[in-house]
């Protein structure tokens, strides 16, 4: 019988294989060498070709599809979609630029603001901290190919962040600025998704136009349970949709 430790090894490097696998899929579909409604080569095909198990290729496929750039129809094959807005799965938790990069588009960042301030009641009862704590507010603006896809309002707790700290270090995408410049490694996350109508979401001269949001509501914790990241990123419907994989098991 295997030990813990060789299950646990077997795991990682399945799902190694299962990143890896889906990263070069993923970067072949933005190069266009999948034409809109082409179907892809057969599990076996891809297995042969990557050197792995049919299991190990469909689960990279299921990646692909929680994205929404591909659809699997099932004794046919799986076939290439037009992608209309970013999509992004939320079976994992990853950075939004991230997210955006994989499905072709140039994401881009805009801090708007980097505000230290004390921790407000109905954020700490949330954040399960202090009263008297005190956070770091960030607005940024998120872009794909220069166009507006989403508002996000972050605090992270000052207790997790070196003293001093600038916080005009902070620039591009947050969990490489985590993970980078301090040594912070998001872990897992606690998310809720509600959908929201407003007029008074957003800044700049686009936020008029748009009133309609997906409202993702994101607690970020290391590996410890150290609250690291509380964000609340409003997404234009339309322009980022999300998707989850779903199975019997």
């Amino acid at each position: 019988m295997p030990t813990s430790s060789q299950v646990n090894t077997d795991m990682s490097s399945r799902t190694t294989l299962v990143d890896r696998i889906a990263g070069e899929l993923r970067g072949e579909l933005a190069a266009g060498e999948h034409p809109v409604g082409s179907r892809l080569p057969t599990e076996t095909n891809l297995a042969a070709r990557f050197g792995v198990s049919r299991p190990t290729v469909r689960a990279a496929l299921r990646e692909l599809e929680a994205l929404g750039l591909v659809t699997t129809k099932h004794g046919v094959g799986t076939f290439v979609n037009e992608q209309p807005a970013v999509t992004a799965g939320l079976e994992r938790m990853d950075s939004i630029t991230a997210s955006i990069r994989a499905t072709g588009r140039e994401p881009g960042m805009i801090y708007v603001s980097r505000i230290r301030r004390p921790v407000l009641p109905e954020e700490a009862a949330v954040m399960g901290c202090a009263g008297n704590a005190e956070v770091l507010e960030l607005r940024r603006t998120i872009l794909a190919d220069g166009e507006v896809v989403a508002y996000s309002y972050d605090l992270i707790p000052m207790s997790v962040l070196p003293d001093p700290f600038d916080p005009d270090q902070l620039d591009g995408s947050l969990f490489e600025c985590f993970r980078q410049r301090l040594g912070i490694e998001p872990s897992y996350g606690r998310a809720e998704i509600h959908a929201v109508h407003s007029d008074h979401i957003g800044w700049g001269r686009s936020s008029a136009a748009h009133n309609l949001f997906v409202l993702l509501n994101q607690l970020h914790y290391d590996a410890m349970d150290r609250l690291v990241l509380y964000s609340r990123t409003y997404f234009i419907e339309g322009r980022y949709n999300f998707t989850v994989y779903r199975s019997p098991h």
